[in-house]
């Protein structure tokens, strides 16, 4: 698992699927490790004999946890920034019952840790990471 393929002895970097599209641009699965979180907002708080009332107040939020890739060219983690660059951006997944949503978010910070370099280029990067967080629109 995770980001390389194999053929006939060398890795290769996954090629874009439609697991994960962000801002239009679908990105490599990303390695195993990724979290898909759901979250439910109350409006609560506790009457005068110290029971819980409350009710949930809008929809689910997502949040796409641990997002992960390995061995990524410099060209799909740039196209990958590109796509976060207007910070709030539409994002299908899948999510953890298997329906296909899109909903906004936007990312967490960023970590790009190159892993080859050619004299002053990277050519490609061992870890790229950030998260995405529902902005509940």
């Amino acid at each position: 698992m995770g980001a390389f393929l194999y053929e006939k002895g060398k890795a290769m970097v996954r090629p874009d699927s439609q697991f994960l599209i962000i801002n239009g641009v679908q990105t490599p699965c990303p390695a195993v490790g990724m979290e898909i979180i759901e979250s439910v907002t109350v409006d609560s708080g506790r009457n005068s004999n110290g029971g819980v009332v409350g009710q949930v107040i809008g929809r689910p939020l997502w949040k796409i946890n641990n997002l992960h890739w390995v061995g990524l060219t410099p060209e799909q983690w740039t196209s990958i920034k590109n796509a976060l660059a207007p910070f709030f951006v539409p994002v299908t997944f899948t999510d953890d019952t298997n329906q296909r949503r899109t909903v906004y978010m936007y990312p967490s910070d960023k970590t790009g840790q190159p892993l080859f370099t050619k004299g002053m280029s990277y050519t490609q990067f061992r870890d790229c990471k950030f998260n995405l967080i529902d902005c509940g629109w």
